[in-house]
């Protein structure tokens, strides 16, 4: 069970400071969390100045910093802090195949981790790869990809074990439904160029 400082220790400035700085997680972000989740509409009026708006999901947990959507700013134009990050395909496939994988891990009603190994990862993305012969530089090509994808925050390596990866649940709020579907969309194409590239 989750206790709470007192109103009056409660720290404002720890919170931004580290919602700042990038995701807050309640398992390795103990002492943060319990001072978030009281501070809530505090963090939302402070940062909300900035062009900024928190999102926080308790029951996954975690919290971040987004910017407020177009519209739910003021008149006045606010430089973005949080840039926008043009992903390559292969990021983005990576992206949507975890996701998918994360959907039917939580339907299996298992475990509350999923954890993939380097070679699960692998194996997935490879179905979706031009064959190539040159093994070693396609398992180059994949462990890049592999890394972005933990430099994002999606993906985090288990300590102690370089070739397993625990997909961050925060995944859930950046690929949802309707970015699947365009990129199910997207990949049928791509498919279909493989293929087409394949008989020629």
């Amino acid at each position: 069970m989750t206790t709470f400082p007192r109103r009056d220790e409660l720290d404002l400035s720890l919170v931004v400071t580290h919602l700042m700085k990038g995701v807050v997680y309640a398992d390795s972000h103990e002492k943060v969390w319990r001072h978030l989740l009281p501070l809530q509409a505090q963090v939302r009026d402070y940062v909300g100045v900035m062009g900024l708006t928190i999102v926080v999901d308790e029951a996954e947990g975690y919290a971040f910093l987004r910017s407020k959507p177009e519209g739910e700013t003021d008149d006045r134009p606010i430089p973005r802090l949080i840039p926008r990050r043009a992903l390559s395909f292969h990021v983005s496939l990576l992206l949507a195949l975890l996701r998918k994988k994360l959907a039917e891990f939580d339907a299996s009603g298992a475990e509350t981790r999923l954890i993939l190994t380097r070679d699960q990862i692998a194996e997935m993305v490879r179905l979706f790869l031009p064959e190539s012969s040159n093994e070693a530089r396609l398992l180059d090509q994949i462990d890049t990809q592999i890394g972005k994808v933990v430099e994002l925050g999606f993906l985090h390596r288990i300590n102690g074990q370089d070739a397993a990866f625990e997909v961050r649940r925060i995944l859930k709020a950046f690929v949802d439904g309707q970015w699947l579907a365009e990129f199910d969309q997207r990949l049928a194409e791509y498919t279909a160029q493989l293929s087409s590239a394949a008989e020629d």
